[in-house]
């Protein structure tokens, strides 16, 4: 019985350690098949190998990842692959197209790639499968993503090609302003900047001052005078980088000169536009002050402080208002709509405008557009020619009205023989306002008129032999005859600057006859 049960013992041990055993190996099982991804990749290889259905992507090794992880282009699997192959292979692309007919390609790299690179393309029921391999590696071990290190070595050696074929400095310097790298380019300029005899050391030395570049600042513009050379200017931008400042530095010399020719054409202009009379203001695209002269001070009565705080269009003209020069309008709405059209037709070049101010004087504001959507404003003060234009308005009104009280029909007319004068009494005679008409009649379509209202006469003739020619003239006198019987007796006069004076007055019935003509109407020559 004992022995009996010390068997049903063991047996029963030896179940319970079977069981423990085979749940071991099936947990062991389930964790190893969860790790390793599933392909479907019959072979057991550590190549980099991708399987496309067109171009979407099925199936890749774990090294065809890698690869494709270090390649920094957006898009699907197909166009990033494509984008780091096309630079290694030529005529990839249409190479990959005759797949179908030819079923199987081998390519190489061209040789300005560095070390060789193998595709092997191939159809398979439908498939393309690309194969990379590098012939350089032998140690093709697995666990090693050869090909991704290739992307990333050539990713690297890229860079670095760049940074030292570039024309501007870099460098990069700790906090205390000793600089640990620099490019080709800095050093070139390091070299230039040295004294007969001396070498490069480590650290480098500095180019720049070492307040511009530790100062968190960008666009600030140091100048470095190389070795016999003139100066130049460079533009410094700078940025933190874990404790340490990157910063590049560019040629700025021509940006330079042109701020330095902008200013001294600036300074020309200013005391160009100082000796004028005329108020100008010089307004930007946003319509802020950028340029103005004295006179215009003086003529809006805005002080420099304010003109120099570059105030915009609309301050300004604000500002005028309330010195009272410009014109008061009778609703503020209206007159800031005024203001806005004014701005519009200025930009077109159609602003021209008169302004009669409240305290008596008269202002002529000109608006044209500049380049660049700038608008220049100019504003004339023309009070004393319009009170010329005045006294010379009113000097002609009392003219016309002492001619209008002479019995006498009076026509006057220039060198030309353009009519420039005549006398109510002369519409009475001759009928018509040959006065309204002042620029459209001359003495030849006059004396038209006359011969056609009188008998046949040789005066008319005379008349216009009289008043065209220049020479020395005296005054003379004759006589016509209306188609209505009455007599005219005509006085013709030599005036000022070769101007002719005709003067026409109906004979009375009882003043009895006279002779036909007086004087001597043939002129006198010199």
């Amino acid at each position: 019985m004992v022995i009996n049960w010390v068997l049903e013992a063991e047996f029963l041990l030896t179940a319970l350690f079977a069981a423990v055993v085979a749940l071991a190996m099936m947990a062991f099982l389930e964790r190893r098949n969860k790790r390793q991804p599933v392909t479907i990749f019959a072979e057991n290889t550590t190549a980099t190998v991708y399987l496309f259905d067109g171009d979407v992507l099925i199936d890749s090794t774990p090294s065809a990842r890698a690869l494709l992880s270090t390649i920094h282009v957006q898009g699907s699997p197909w166009t990033k692959l494509l984008s780091y192959l096309v630079p290694h292979f030529t005529d990839l692309e249409a190479r990959l197209l005759r797949l179908p007919v030819e079923g199987a390609v081998t390519l190489a790299s061209t040789p300005q790639r560095g070390s060789p690179l193998l595709l092997q393309a191939e159809l398979r029921g439908g498939l393309t499968r690309l194969v990379l391999a590098d012939p350089s590696r032998e140690d093709q071990s697995e666990g090693q993503d050869l090909m991704a290190q290739r992307a990333v070595q050539e990713e690297l050696d890229l860079l670095r090609e760049t940074v030292a074929r570039a024309p501007i400095l870099m460098w990069r310097e700790r906090a205390n302003g000793d600089i640990i790298w620099a490019n080709a380019a800095y050093m070139l300029r390091a070299a230039e900047v040295l004294q007969n005899g001396q070498d490069l050391t480590w650290p480098l030395p500095r180019l720049f001052e070492k307040l511009a570049t530790t100062q968190n600042l960008s666009g600030q513009r140091q100048k470095l005078s190389p070795r016999d050379a003139k100066p130049i200017w460079y533009e410094l931008c700078g940025f933190e980088d874990k404790g340490e400042r990157l910063i590049f530095a560019t040629v700025a010399d021509a940006l330079v000169h042109a701020e330095t020719t902008l200013r001294d054409f600036m300074l020309t202009l200013t005391k160009t536009f100082a000796h004028l009379h005329v108020g100008l203001a010089i307004f930007d695209k946003q319509r802020q002050l950028v340029l103005f002269n004295p006179a215009l001070m003086d003529l809006t009565g805005l002080p420099a402080e304010f003109l120099s705080m570059r105030p915009s269009l609309l301050s300004v003209l604000d500002g005028m208002r309330d010195r009272n020069m410009i014109p008061e309008p009778k609703d503020y709405r209206d007159w800031r709509r005024q203001l806005m059209e004014m701005e519009r037709a200025a930009s077109s070049g159609l602003y021209e405008e008169t302004w009669s101010l409240p305290g008596g004087q008269t202002y002529r504001v000109i608006g044209r557009p500049h380049p660049n959507g700038a608008l220049a404003l100019m504003i004339e003060d023309i009070s004393g020619e319009m009170l010329r234009t005045r006294r010379f308005r009113a000097d002609l009104e009392l003219s016309q009205s002492v001619i209008d009280e002479v019995d006498e029909a009076i026509a006057v007319f220039t060198p030309a023989g353009q009519l420039v004068m005549s006398n109510s009494g002369y519409a009475r005679l001759w009928g018509g306002n040959s006065a309204e008409n002042l620029s459209e009649e001359t003495l030849r379509s006059l004396s038209v008129r006359w011969r056609m209202q009188c008998s046949p006469s040789t005066v008319w003739t005379d008349l216009e032999d009289f008043a065209s020619n220049p020479g020395d003239r005296t005054q003379w006198k004759a006589e016509v005859r209306l188609l209505d019987g009455r007599m005219i007796d005509c006085r013709f006069a030599p005036l000022a600057g070769g101007a002719t004076m005709t003067a026409f007055r109906l004979r009375d019935a009882a003043s009895g006859p006279k002779s036909v003509v007086t004087g001597d109407p043939r002129l006198k020559r010199a």
